[in-house]
């Protein structure tokens, strides 16, 4: 991995180079609350966007609330949910979700990680995710596109995202959370992109420890 000052480096040329936090930034999928952004992302799993919005789309048709959703019968919500794939275990998943939330938090979803984590079906990403984009926190949520950068980049050395979560909030300056996670997603998109990197348009390449400058020095 790179060293302490030179993560702090990477930070300030990305933030000097990508927009950022947008105004017009969503939360996950665009959803207006904090549980339909929950049941958006457990159904995002393992499903292409296009996939996930028709089934969030439809599921929303059918209930918005944790009390209508257990209103439902599970037959309603596999049919709802098809497009996304996997829909028997999400559908067992958004049954015990609503079900914990109304017995343990009277349908009111947590704003804490840890809140988060302990209900059934959310997982580090989903739950950072939701914290950032819903809740406003300084969290720099970790999809596909950050956990490739960050470990091209060697801001950390992980196989799983969630890996790449703990090495981020171990290894990140503070100030850089509330706005590390939109510089990365943007800068995997634009220029460190997963097929063709545009190293030559890279704004720390020579840091980088996957990059031509980065492989040049290890030589």
């Amino acid at each position: 991995m790179i060293a302490k000052d030179e993560v702090e480096e990477v930070y300030r040329r990305l933030a000097e180079a990508m927009p950022g936090r947008g105004k017009g930034a969503k939360g996950p999928k665009g959803q207006p609350d904090a549980f339909r952004s929950c049941i958006a992302c457990m159904l995002s799993a393992q499903s292409l966007d296009r996939n996930t919005e028709a089934a969030t789309k439809a599921l929303f048709r059918l209930a918005e609330t944790p009390g209508e959703m257990l209103a439902l019968e599970d037959d309603a919500i596999r049919d709802a949910i098809r497009p996304c794939g996997l829909y028997n275990m999400k559908t067992k998943n958004i049954r015990r979700f609503c079900e914990t939330l109304i017995e343990e938090h009277d349908g009111i979803i947590p704003d804490t990680r840890e809140g988060l984590l302990a209900l059934p079906g959310i997982g580090r990403k989903c739950a950072d995710i939701v914290l950032s984009f819903t809740f406003g926190k300084d969290v720099i949520a970790v999809d596909t596109d950050v956990h490739r950068v960050c470990n091209r980049i060697g801001l950390t050395r992980a196989k799983t995202a969630e890996k790449t979560a703990h090495q981020l909030e171990e290894r990140s300056p503070r100030w850089a959370l509330g706005e590390g996670h939109f510089w990365l997603i943007q800068f995997g998109k634009k220029v460190c992109r997963a097929r063709t990197p545009r190293c030559d348009a890279c704004v720390v390449c020579d840091i980088c420890e996957t990059g031509p400058i980065g492989r040049a020095a290890d030589a």
